[in-house]
């Protein structure tokens, strides 16, 4: 895996748009600075890697916008050593942020080829994620609760089992929706009370459900 003067030259101009975009958290763009888009990607898309784009990563799943990740990364506010659920591990990027910034990662992926192609990157970087192969809409109730849960497909409604494993205090940030839309909410719980914020629409593959394949 190489990270060249020309790749870090063009993640520079990618940190530079997201800022402009809206993106104001230095410690989110460092670590999207810190860490090589391209390695999760295709050799045929390593010029385009630093583009504000979304690539097919195999078995119909795709790796998010560098935007999408950094707005929802942002809207984390991650403290270093929070325990953080990421649904969807994917092609591993937004994990691999979420292990720059410090967090204690708990990441399930549905889809048994991306789960086993994960684990090699995490390996190069020295990250130590929990990883499970599994449905995304159980959580995992071994480790809850969680300060942090990230959701990086569209669900069709909140999942009740993700909420009852948020911690009190947490925050939860999810895409809902099942058209090609989804409306991104900031669920957060104090106590018992449980309130909700949308953010903008945003696209993402839908969440699936029930046994992993």
């Amino acid at each position: 895996m190489l990270d060249t003067y020309k790749h870090k030259g063009m993640r520079r101009q990618l940190i530079e748009e997201l800022h402009k975009k809206g993106i104001h958290s230095q410690p989110v763009l460092d670590a999207i600075n810190a860490i090589p888009r391209h390695f999760f990607l295709d050799r045929v898309f390593t010029e385009q890697a630093y583009s504000n784009m979304a690539f097919q990563i195999g078995a119909g799943q795709t790796i998010s916008h560098p935007y999408t990740v950094a707005f929802q990364t942002e809207l984390l506010d991650l403290k270093k050593g929070d325990k953080v659920l990421e649904i969807g591990t994917g092609s591993g990027f937004q994990t691999a942020i979420l292990c720059q910034l410090g967090a204690k990662v708990y990441s399930i992926e549905r889809q048994k080829d991306l789960f086993m192609k994960c684990q090699p990157i995490f390996d190069h970087f020295r990250f130590n994620p929990k990883l499970k192969f599994g449905d995304g809409y159980k959580g995992w109730p071994a480790f809850a609760p969680f300060d942090k849960i990230i959701i990086t497909c569209g669900a069709p409604s909140v999942p009740q089992d993700l909420v009852n494993q948020l911690a009190s205090g947490g925050r939860m940030v999810i895409p809902v929706g099942e058209g090609k839309n989804q409306e991104m909410l900031l669920i957060q719980k104090e106590g018992d009370t449980v309130t909700s914020r949308k953010l903008g629409v945003f696209s993402f593959v839908p969440m699936l459900k029930d046994t992993a394949k």
